[in-house]
């Protein structure tokens, strides 16, 4: 493992962590039936995640890059491993991204600072709603990430495995079919 996987792995699995946290908010807002505390307990937890201090949000976004670039350069390869689990994954990422600016900050940005006047409770509740729905699907996307990282590796030691077997059959074979350069035989003499 190099550092451009060390680079993904480690990015993937730290949003994993971060998602997981926001998943005990995110399970009980999309799967139980929604009463005031639970809505009251959403509305608390994303307003103290969009008032984090700008270092927490720095070390998110850069956290967003490093991934980004360990994909990128992972891909510069171009081989079939990269082409098909690399590529995949990239696309997944960048779709997970997608997600993250198009469907959570906004919504993050309604539950936490609803413009005054305009958004309702409902719409703040409907804006958690939808966040925790765009949480769960970065959470399997980056899930994804992470099973097709796995079958990269797998299938690049299953080459190796198979490449190796090949090399050991061929050498036991070449001394018998071999003949010795040296040798006379019965027309030299």
């Amino acid at each position: 493992m190099g550092y451009r996987q060390a680079a993904v792995l480690t990015s993937v699995s730290f949003f994993l962590g971060v998602l997981f946290i926001c998943l005990n908010v995110d399970y009980r807002i999309l799967f139980t039936p929604l009463s005031d505390s639970i809505v009251r307990d959403g509305i608390e937890f994303y307003t103290t995640f969009y008032n984090s201090p700008p270092a927490i949000k720095a070390l998110l976004h850069s956290v967003m890059g490093v991934g980004l670039l360990g994909l990128l350069g992972k891909l510069h390869k171009w081989d079939d491993s990269a082409m098909f689990f690399d590529g995949s994954s990239l696309a997944a990422y960048i779709f997970g991204l997608a997600v993250y600016l198009t469907v959570g900050i906004p919504a993050c940005r309604t539950v936490a600072d609803p413009v005054p006047n305009v958004d309702t409770h409902e719409d703040q509740v409907e804006a958690l709603r939808i966040l925790s729905a765009g949480n769960t699907i970065i959470i399997v996307l980056l899930g994804a990430i992470l099973t097709l990282q796995a079958g990269e590796q797998w299938a690049r030691r299953l080459e190796a495995n198979i490449l190796q077997q090949a090399t050991t059959s061929e050498q036991t074979q070449k001394p018998a079919t071999t003949v010795d350069a040296n040798a006379e035989s019965k027309k030299d003499k």
